[in-house]
């Protein structure tokens, strides 16, 4: 029989092909042993062998692994990798088929709260860790990108990811903290004093929105001046990783304002179309720790990441009153949404129109209404 009843009162479903069996699992009532036989049942005349599921996590994330390495960015099998050393013990050891949404759920729980997701026997003795939102976002992507493989494999029927979102967390997030012209120009004359070129590097950034990988990728044949001057993002180039295409895939084109046409012009003069535009004054690349040290950005940033000399040049674009869209288009910015975000920290239309009637200078000098006369 496919299901009997034990001696403890509890029912076994016994999954069989043909004569061979395949698997069976106990429970407490029959009407949840026939469910069950039937999802198997359809699995396996889907071509999901039950027996392929009960292979460790542990040991399917291993020969994933060997898949992804060869298929994958550099940066991205890294962040991959990182499954074996950031999900719990218990996940890694559990049987495949056994994963649902509640482990996945739990994983995310134990990183965003520091809690030790493995014994130290596993962490070489060091600390547990704390991850913040935004890396466990990323850690998400890679899980469901190997219980997507796993499903491709047919190795399981569901992805147990899918579902399953990334609480939030209560962490402070990091704002963005845009310079204002003005202060984009005392602190450009703050950088020039320490090493003039990058000084006017940093000042190009903060005029067209470059992400730092895709200003250290520039190469002269992306500045052209017609139908109007502008740099062609084609590239990207982290650091310590390869060259690969911009963020979100696309390229784009983003404008070169008359404040930085003419140093752009002077960084591309009488180097080739294939070389660097953005380079040291020595023709070298570009690199972070180096660039921050040199101009003394501890100080001269004024409590700025270097990334918000993007962020700076998206309001600049704003308070020009450069339309939304162009500036999505500028930005390379997938959802009008990620562009809103600007419009929100300069002040709607709306807080404009609100704060000229706080200035207006008419009603009651106290600045509330008197009740007895309605004024």
């Amino acid at each position: 029989m496919s299901i009997q009843k034990t001696a403890n009162g509890r029912f076994k479903a016994r999954l069989k092909s043909g004569r061979e069996y395949l698997g069976g699992k106990t429970f407490d009532t029959r009407g949840e042993a026939v469910a069950w036989l039937r999802r198997e049942r359809a699995a396996l005349a889907g071509g999901i062998d039950p027996r392929a599921g009960r292979e460790k996590v542990r040991v399917v994330l291993e020969r994933w692994l060997k898949v992804r390495r060869n298929t994958v960015a550099a940066k991205t099998y890294k962040a991959d990798a990182d499954l074996q050393r950031l999900m719990p013990t218990s996940l890694l050891n559990m049987h495949l088929s056994a994963v649902s949404d509640r482990e996945v759920a739990r994983s995310f729980e134990l990183l965003l709260a520091g809690a030790p997701a493995r014994s130290k026997k596993h962490q070489g003795g060091r600390a547990p860790e704390r991850l913040t939102s935004s890396a466990v976002v990323r850690y998400r992507a890679s899980l469901s990108a190997f219980f997507g493989w796993c499903v491709r494999e047919k190795l399981i029927a569901v992805n147990p990811v899918t579902n399953t979102r990334v609480p939030k967390s209560s962490e402070e997030a990091v704002e963005m903290n845009p310079f204002t012209e003005t202060e984009l120009e005392r602190a450009y004359a703050d950088w020039t004093k320490r090493d003039a070129r990058l000084a006017d590097i940093l000042l190009v950034m903060g005029w067209t929105g470059l992400r730092w990988g895709e200003a250290r990728a520039l190469q002269v044949a992306d500045f052209v001046e017609v139908p109007t001057p502008g740099l062609m993002v084609r590239r990207n180039q982290p650091e310590g990783i390869e060259r690969k295409r911009p963020k979100g895939g696309r390229s784009r084109r983003v404008p070169l304002a008359n404040r930085v046409l003419p140093i752009v012009r002077d960084l591309a003069q009488g180097k080739a179309p294939d070389e660097l535009l953005l380079t040291t004054m020595r023709g070298a690349t570009l690199h972070r720790s180096a660039v921050l040290r040199a101009l003394a950005w501890e100080t001269t940033g004024r409590g700025r990441r270097l990334h918000d000399l993007r962020h700076t040049a998206a309001c600049l674009w704003l308070a020009r009153r450069v339309d939304l869209a162009t500036v999505q288009a500028w930005c390379g910015h997938e959802s009008a949404a990620t562009t809103n975000r600007y419009l929100h920290f300069l002040g709607t239309g709306a807080d404009m129109a609100g704060l000229e009637r706080l200035n207006d200078g008419r009603g009651n000098p106290g600045g509330t209404r008197d009740a007895s006369t309605g004024s």
